[in-house]
């Protein structure tokens, strides 16, 4: 279960940082679609990437432990 969870949270934490640096590197045009916001706001920067990570953990989470309650043996007889 923690090698699920170890590669599903690294192709997030990948996903962040490249989604990090687009918004920093797209600053001007977001700049003029947001109202009431700085692009940079670091509170709206830090609920995004906790949002984020959360719900890509849980999205890792719960096929790996639906998987860890199945008995090994069984799903290698049925292939």
């Amino acid at each position: 279960m923690g090698q699920i969870m170890k590669q599903g949270l690294v192709l997030t934490a990948v996903g962040v940082v490249a989604g990090l640096a687009g918004a920093l590197g797209l600053n001007r045009l977001i700049a003029s679609l947001l109202f009431g916001v700085q692009p940079t706001d670091t509170t709206t920067m830090v609920g995004v990437v906790a949002t984020i990570t959360m719900v890509a953990a849980v999205a890792c989470w719960v096929p790996a432990w639906r998987a860890s309650r199945l008995d090994p043996n069984v799903v290698l007889r049925e292939d």
